[in-house]
């Protein structure tokens, strides 16, 4: 399925392409309990037309009541929804969550344009970007991002976000762990691919929503396969499938890359990767072996669990001595 923010980014440059002022609305934060994460976009037009989605219904009612009385008119704002200390607040969330959100008005300019396609771009995977929205002005900026982090940051100037491809978990070969990972993936909003040519292997597998691909996974690897939102896992123990995906994985801006395996299985995979893979030691360090957080896991349930966690505190920029 297409990445939704791609589509919201999309629906609104056409809009402005065609002369519409558009509404832009990014999630910033939420407190308490609230579906969407931040990053999450929305996109409304001066006709009241929509696309994307802040909280899943109640306050997307809301913000397009409220566009069509004609509020939003300055370059930004911030809005509280669910706080009653917000004036323009004036529904409850669920369960007493707070959501905050950057509505951004958005003229039908040449500027917009080019900075609406150059989000297209960081969201078809071809950069990350980190935009900087300056407060109360609303000026915009865009610089690349070479850093994981998290996808929004704020102070009193100005709010930083994050832009990059729909996250992609990428599976080196299917095993019971592969299989919890998949799952597991799936649920956190990662596009989850499995790699896995054996056929036999995949006998009687069932993955609802994950695309399986039965080739070798550094052939997929190899043709462009990921990119710099990518986190690849290899869980087979089969070194022809475990070692090829690292050797190309290392030449990818991958954010992630693990393999599975006990201390002693992956210094001697690193030594071999050296050795006949010709690997450097800035390749071979950025391969996370043993895989995951040692959180104690025996089963391929908690297995998958610890690697989940070790991609997301990668990707959220925390360090393991920060945990």
């Amino acid at each position: 399925m297409q990445h939704l923010d791609l589509q919201v980014v999309r629906q609104a440059l056409q809009w402005s392409c065609n002369g519409q002022r558009v509404w832009l609305c990014t999630v910033l934060a939420t407190y308490g309990s609230a579906p969407r994460a931040p990053g999450s976009l929305l996109a409304v037009n001066a006709s009241g037309r929509w696309l994307g989605s802040l909280s899943g219904g109640c306050v997307e009612d809301d913000f397009l009541e409220r566009v069509a009385l004609g509020e939003f008119p300055e370059p930004v704002a911030i809005v509280r929804y669910g706080d009653d200390s917000d004036p323009r607040s004036s529904i409850r969330l669920p369960c007493g969550g707070v959501l905050e959100v950057l509505v951004e008005n958005l003229p039908a300019e040449c500027e917009v344009q080019a900075h609406l396609r150059q989000l297209e771009s960081a969201l078809l995977g071809q950069r990350r970007v980190l935009r900087e929205v300056s407060l109360p002005d609303g000026t915009r900026q865009l610089a690349d991002d070479h850093c994981q982090g998290p996808r929004v940051e704020r102070d009193s100037a100005r709010v930083r976000l994050r832009v990059g491809a729909a996250q992609r978990l990428l599976l080196a070969g299917y095993s019971s762990v592969a299989h919890f990972c998949a799952e597991f993936g799936k649920g956190m909003g990662f596009e989850v691919i499995l790699c896995e040519p054996r056929d036999e292997v995949l006998d009687g597998v069932r993955l609802d929503g994950i695309e399986v691909r039965r080739e070798l996974p550094s052939e997929f690897i190899r043709r462009g396969g990921c990119h710099a939102d990518t986190a690849v896992v290899a869980l087979t123990h089969d070194p022809k499938i475990d070692d090829l995906a690292m050797l190309e994985a290392v030449r990818t801006e991958a954010f992630y890359i693990g393999v599975m395996g006990s201390r002693v299985t992956s210094d001697k995979r690193r030594e071999r990767l050296q050795r006949i893979g010709g690997l450097g030691c800035d390749e071979v360090a950025r391969i996370h072996a043993p895989i995951g957080l040692n959180l104690g896991s025996k089963t391929p349930a908690e297995i998958a669990l610890a690697v989940l966690a070790d991609i997301l505190r990668v990707r959220n920029g925390i360090e393991r001595a920060a945990l």
